[in-house]
């Protein structure tokens, strides 16, 4: 097989990890707030499920939370396995990172002092405003190189999907290196994902020099 075809076959994948990538950030955003204002939340049994629930995501591989999801209602339940795998993976992934992105934003939220929420209240704002339109922006601000990470780290992270047989990009190189008794697949996956995380890390960066507004 020429490295050409090689290349083509293998772009092929390059959407479904695409697909991957976009729609874990999607979901797990949102999730992620939702999660770190239970984690938050000052009735203590929310709290403290909240933070089980994150410990257990953030202490098991998100390998085996990609088994548990595809794989775990058919031996539990007994029923048939996803047709569109694309589904229990985003799913996987999606809950995967909104712990992660929860204790993000967690830490950004305690970061910003409480003579914040004081002045906001003295100046009549509700809670909801304080928190959307003075604490939001600035927890945004600070934990941007932190999401950044997380983000640069999820485009590597789209190639677990190999093990429940998805076809996206790497699981399409690993075909290839097996049937042409080859490396040369997995070396060009390693350029198309060096590639995506350069244009992520790009991308990014401008959105961090954009909130950069103090200097």
């Amino acid at each position: 097989m020429s490295l050409l075809t090689m290349i083509i076959k293998m772009s092929e994948g390059l959407g479904k990890t695409c697909a991957i990538f976009f729609l874990t950030l999607l979901f797990s955003l949102p999730l992620g707030m939702i999660v770190a204002l239970l984690r938050m939340s000052k009735v203590k049994i929310v709290s403290m499920i909240t933070r089980f629930f994150i410990t257990i995501l953030r202490g098991t591989p998100l390998m085996l939370q990609l088994l548990a999801v595809t794989y775990g209602p058919y031996y539990l339940f007994g029923t048939s396995v996803a047709r569109n795998k694309l589904i229990p993976v985003v799913i996987a992934f999606a809950i995967n990172y909104a712990a992660y992105f929860a204790e993000i934003y967690r830490g950004g939220i305690e970061s910003i002092p409480v003579g914040q929420y004081e002045a906001a209240e003295v100046l009549g704002y509700t809670k909801l405003q304080t928190f959307l339109r003075i604490i939001l922006p600035q927890v945004i601000k600070r934990i941007m190189p932190s999401i950044t990470n997380e983000v640069v780290t999820l485009v590597k992270d789209t190639s677990m999907a190999f093990t429940v047989s998805y076809q996206e990009m790497f699981t399409i190189g690993k075909q290839i290196a097996n049937s042409q008794t080859s490396f040369m697949p997995f070396v060009v996956a390693g350029v198309f994902y060096y590639v995506f995380n350069a244009i992520v890390d790009y991308v990014m960066g401008r959105i961090e020099k954009r909130m950069d507004y103090y200097r």
